[in-house]
């Protein structure tokens, strides 16, 4: 039996999470279609989302149909929750990209659309919702075409719009305008169907062509659309049948080195870390050691795979099947397990642009704050929770307010802490402007620490991140461990620059190394003092690094969104100059009728206000969409925006030897 791993994935409120519900149901798991308002659905198993009626975390089930096992991860929709959906896309076979009839293509499901595509995901589009008053098709598939993919195939019709009785017809061999529309959008990617068809039309069976819309579906080369309603069930089985039909199943060898993804960690009840692991290769066995990042190991305890609706204890997982692991203690959202296991750095989407200080209501809860707030940084790294050791505050990063209410409620109801938020504000990065360079060497002053560190910082290309380099006259008899140590330090000092932000898209290469070996007195044990240590490394190359950035220089930039606004004619007028205050530039402008459609980008702090002002401005008819874009340099007013430290600050050398070696 093969197995096919699935995402569904949607725009918040398009009916993602009652249409799992439905196939659970047509698959014979579920006799009852439970509803996302009263909070009786499968997949929303936490409180918060059983209230709110909305998907907070991922959530895997499986079902069987014919000889295929659909392990279904069914992902957020909101935006403030997209760090859910990244973590997702890297063990998924096919996905379900759902729209709804009534809102059609929104700003989330083209962000989806563009990284699913990206990654080469094979999609399937399903319109929801064809029983809703205001559902569309005609004009919807050029929305589609137009806003998401051109390389669509509309699979059926759809008849009684906006009625409870609305239908979807499939398309067959008998219907010609569907079969000749098929054989443009095939021959579009590939000749050799072209010539075939072109020498002898007859000769192309309507087999054929299903086989080769299946083949270029399964490629990422054309998206399928099915049209239906996830609350009657209509269109639902020809979907099903699209899945097992049109998406590919998991490749993998169950007799080769082990491979695999951690995509989620939740704690059991007795407070045990759990992995969610996709299997890519080779198989894992109870006691089996696994290594998970590049010096540590664990041993799985217990494994659970899904089966059928629940999640059933097993001795073994194997490649291309989703599983629970027991026992890996130190495991983290993003490792990869085996062998060669590496903490995974891919990122799908932005990162999150705010961020907040957490206050307790009650001093006294500060320790157990951070300890509940850590638990949360497992499960949602992209928290980024950061310590003020200085200032005793916790800082959180945040996509959202909605997702520092959901926090708020959490820390209420699973650690009993009652808190606060102080004001979002925008989180920038750093960039390097040019190249420098800093050296200290063993035994020379003023370095302190034994050992010999050179560093290089210059820029590199954008979106490429942190890239730690070895210059080849210093590569000789240190330890590895050394080396390790300088790399690992040098990236976590970049997460505060000269201003307090991140710094990314620089390259770091190491000039010059060196340190003293073991070594003692006459017939003694080891004498650290005489001999350098990791720590050396690791106290040293900060004080070398911002030396050197120092002498680079950065930038600060600030996030960008893109912005898509539609608002009545008669309101252009008052819009304009509010989105000018809340420096906004639209790039483009154009007039569809009785509304005005603008273009531009914003600034990611400026986002939620023209969210909360354009009801008033547009009397509730405007339409915003909002998406990040990229980051932007630009001094606001001149003054170059910065973050306190909550570091030990090797920019000033005197107050970071006192934190570090307690003395200067």
């Amino acid at each position: 039996m093969s197995t096919l791993n699935l995402g569904i994935l949607a725009h918040v409120d398009a009916g993602k999470t009652t249409l799992t519900e439905r196939l659970l149901h047509a698959a014979g798991l579920i006799d009852e279609i439970g509803n996302v308002d009263d909070g009786s659905t499968q997949t929303d198993t936490l409180t918060l989302e059983r209230q709110r009626g909305i998907t907070i975390k991922s959530a895997v089930v499986s079902f069987v149909v014919g000889d295929v096992t659909i392990n279904l991860i069914d992902t957020p929709g909101h935006p403030d929750f997209i760090a859910e959906v990244e973590r997702v896309l890297s063990v998924l076979d096919g996905a379900v990209l759902v729209v709804s009839a009534v809102e059609g293509v929104q700003a989330q499901t083209r962000v989806l659309m563009r990284t699913l595509h990206r990654l080469n995901i094979p999609t399937l589009i399903f319109v929801n919702k064809i029983d809703r008053g205001g559902a569309q098709y005609e004009s919807l598939l050029r929305s589609i075409a137009e806003r998401l993919t051109p390389a669509i195939i509309p699979m059926g019709s759809a008849s009684g719009l906006g009625t409870r009785g609305a239908l979807y017809t499939p398309h067959t061999a008998s219907d010609p305008d569907f079969t000749s529309r098929l054989v443009d959008l095939l021959a579009d990617h590939d000749d050799t169907f072209l010539a075939a068809y072109v020498d002898d039309e007859a000769k192309v069976s309507y087999g054929r062509l299903r086989g080769e819309l299946a083949a270029q579906t399964k490629q990422d080369l054309v998206h399928p659309v099915f049209f239906g309603s996830a609350v009657t069930g209509a269109g639902v089985d020809e979907l099903i049948s699209g899945i097992t039909e049109l998406l590919p199943a998991a490749e993998g060898d169950a007799d080769v080195p082990v491979s695999g993804t951690v995509f989620k960690v939740e704690r059991g009840r007795a407070g045990e870390k759990i992995a969610y692991v996709r299997m890519f290769s080779g198989t894992v066995r109870t006691r089996d050691r696994l290594r998970i990042r590049r010096d540590e190991e664990a041993k799985v305890t217990a494994i659970s795979v899904f089966d059928r609706g629940s999640d059933v204890q097993r001795d073994s997982v194997a490649a291309g099947q989703i599983a629970m692991l027991w026992g890996l203690g130190e495991i983290r959202i993003g490792d990869a397990i085996g062998p060669k296991g590496t903490a995974s750095e891919r990122h799908y989407f932005a990162p999150p642009s705010l961020e907040t200080v957490v206050v307790p209501s009650s001093p006294a809860d500060k320790g157990a704050l951070h300890v509940a707030l850590t638990q949360l940084a497992d499960q949602d790294p992209l928290i980024d929770l950061r310590q003020d050791d200085i200032r005793q505050e916790l800082y959180v990063s945040l996509y959202g307010e909605v997702q520092k209410e959901v926090i708020q409620a959490t820390l209420a109801d699973d650690f009993d802490l009652d808190v606060t938020f102080r004001e979002t504000t925008t989180i920038c990065i750093e960039r390097p402007v040019g190249t420098g360079a800093a050296v200290e060497i063993i035994d020379k002053e003023p370095n302190p620490f034994l050992g010999t560190v050179g560093l290089r910082v210059e820029p590199a290309q954008v979106d490429t991140g942190v890239e730690f380099r070895l210059a080849s006259e210093v590569l000789g008899t240190m330890p590895l461990a050394f080396f390790n140590a300088v790399e690992d330090t040098v990236k976590e000092t970049l997460h505060q620059g000269l201003y307090g932000w991140q710094v990314t898209d620089c390259r770091v290469t190491m000039t010059h190394s060196g340190y003293w070996p073991r070594q003692s007195h006459a017939h003694q044990g080891f004498n650290k003092s005489m001999s350098s240590t990791g720590a050396d490394f690791r106290s040293l190359t900060p004080l070398v690094l911002m030396s050197a950035l120092e002498r680079a220089g950065t930038r600060v930039y600030e996030p960008m969104h893109r912005f898509h606004l539609e608002i009545p004619a008669d309101t252009f007028g008052a819009t304009v100059p509010e989105l000018a205050r809340l420096r906004a530039v639209p790039q483009t402008q154009e007039m569809r009728g009785s509304s005005y459609v603008l273009e531009g980008e914003v600034p990611a702090a400026s986002v939620h206000e023209l969210q909360q002002q354009l009801p008033a401005l547009t009397r509730g008819e405007g339409v915003l969409e909002c998406a990040f874009d990229r980051y932007r340099y630009q001094q606001v007013g001149g003054k170059i925006p910065t973050r306190p430290r909550t570091d030990h600050n090797p920019l000033d050398r005197k107050e970071y030897l006192l934190h570090v070696m307690r003395r200067v």
